[in-house]
């Protein structure tokens, strides 16, 4: 199967021969802008491919559009004529409750929207499901609700960058890598193991290609030279001592030329190794100090819109070096609580005592990517942005230098993420404020991040729902209900 996007110049896939069994859960695996998504479309039958797919059973993609302002029945009716108490039962084990059947679509929320249509799709026959990203609108709860609901199934795919959630549910990872594409029997975590000890392996034996190849060619350059200089000696001597000396010479470059040789092919060895290796460079950040030991106090906050209480009685305070995550199911005020911080209260309304750290230099990152258009040079002329440091940090996030000049409206999902967070990393802030920042971001790039945090100590705000990022850089929770 081969692939390319019109007007593309390169292949997002090229020659691939891959077989997957139906009965397998599979993770799929890789950085962003990869082509996870675009190879769940080609299965999909949504995009024009050169090669051949093919397959005992209909593929589905999730998530698709579906007219929210139906009644949520009527749509799930679209899915297949079944029973209703297998579909009670199927929402049963999602914790979701009946009666959200009888409701319109759009008053349900993220999360029930997609554990409703995960649970009718499963139960359709003779089905492949194609899962892309499910836990966007999930909680920690809800992640962990679907993770053992899909442990019970089989037969998908799924894209997801939560550790925690590949783990609990798959038994084989599909990973498309800079050179090719493998399929491998293994939990994420194993996998990632795994292929760390690979890395490594290579990254020891291109060590020793470089020492080899050096030795090579110093060992080439004296044979060479050394052939010259017996060549030269042949002026001035007889026919019968230049013949010899000549015979030596040329005896001398044909071993030189060997040596060459040997030296040309640990070269292409060279190059065989390391295609794979994930090049995952360090980021670097300079936080500001504040004069003030505590940044933010809030005590005894409730938050309401109009009539609607989001949360009650919530107090924490934000000291220098904290990093505190704001934790609670869909709806509980995370995101109400960081406006009010940022000073976005729109119609928002609250009681309390909320005290934000004069000349505080807060750098906030937003769940929505939708404002980012044109290219990033346009970015970082508006945000008076040094291009090139961000450029720079980009190209350790694993962007590719021709993506520089691509309007930033066809990139990838992680890809704006991406572009989000390298900006909030270059701002001089006090604070960092991140409203669910790893949305659609590739593991690999979690890890950078993680690191990057734990080495620099930035003091941040955040709403996460990645279990494995919480459980590393967390130093306190704040829980709401």
């Amino acid at each position: 199967m081969t692939f390319a996007y019109d007007g593309s110049y390169e292949n997002v896939f090229e020659n691939v021969n891959l077989s997957i069994d139906t009965n397998w859960n599979l993770g799929l695996s890789g950085r962003n802008g990869r082509g996870k998504t675009t190879l769940l479309r080609l299965l999909a039958g949504q995009l024009q491919y050169r090669g051949k797919i093919t397959a005992p059973c209909s593929f589905t993609y999730f998530p698709f559009d579906v007219d929210k302002s139906r009644i949520t029945s009527s749509i799930i009716a679209d899915f297949g004529n079944f029973p209703e108490w297998q579909l009670i039962r199927e929402l049963n084990l999602l914790d979701v409750s009946e009666d959200v059947l009888h409701r319109p679509f759009f008053t349900l929320s993220g999360g029930e929207q997609t554990k409703i249509m995960l649970a009718a799709l499963f139960l359709r026959e003779n089905n492949f499901l194609l899962i892309d990203e499910p836990t966007n609108h999930l909680d920690i709860h809800g992640r962990e609700l679907v993770s053992r609901y899909l442990a019970n199934k089989s037969g998908f795919i799924l894209v997801s960058h939560d550790r925690y959630f590949l783990d609990g549910c798959i038994s084989h990872i599909l990973s498309i890598n800079k050179a090719n594409i493998e399929v491998t029997r293994s939990n994420f975590s194993t996998w990632l193991e795994n292929k760390e000890r690979q890395d490594n392996f290579e990254l020891a034996e291109n060590q020793k290609l470089k020492r080899e190849i050096g030795r090579l060619e110093k060992t080439a350059r004296e044979k060479a030279d050394w052939s010259d200089k017996t060549e030269s000696t042949k002026i001035g001597l007889g026919l019968g001592d230049r013949g010899a000396i000549g015979a030596k010479a040329a005896k001398m470059m044909k071993r030189s030329k060997a040596i060459e040789g040997r030296q040309q092919r640990a070269i292409e060895e060279k190059s065989k190794l390391l295609k794979n290796i994930e090049t995952v460079d360090d980021l670097k950040i300079f936080p500001q100090k504040y004069h003030s030991k505590a940044l933010v106090r809030l005590r005894d906050v409730s938050i309401s819109y109009g009539d609607k209480a989001v949360c009650d009685n919530i107090t924490f305070t934000i000291e220098q070096g904290d990093r505190i995550a704001l934790c609670g199911p869909n709806g509980s005020g995370k995101s109400s609580i960081i406006k009010l911080i940022c000073g976005n209260t729109g119609n928002l309304r609250h009681t309390g005592e909320t005290h934000v750290g004069s000349g505080l230099q807060i750098s906030y990152i937003s769940q929505d990517t939708s404002h980012l258009t044109g290219t990033l040079w346009d970015f970082c002329r508006e945000n008076a942005i040094d291009a090139s440091l961000m450029l720079a940090m980009l190209r350790k996030l694993d962007f590719r230098r021709e993506q520089f000049d691509i309007a930033m409206q066809n990139f990838s999902a992680g890809q704006k993420k991406k572009v989000l967070i390298a900006k909030s990393l270059m701002e001089k802030a006090h604070l960092l404020i991140w409203d669910e920042p790893l949305n659609y971001i590739d593991v690999l790039s979690r890890i950078q991040i993680e690191n990057l945090i734990l080495r620099y100590e930035p003091t941040i705000l955040f709403v996460e729902h990645d279990g494995a990022f919480l459980d590393k850089i967390a130093t306190a929770r704040v829980n709401l209900n």
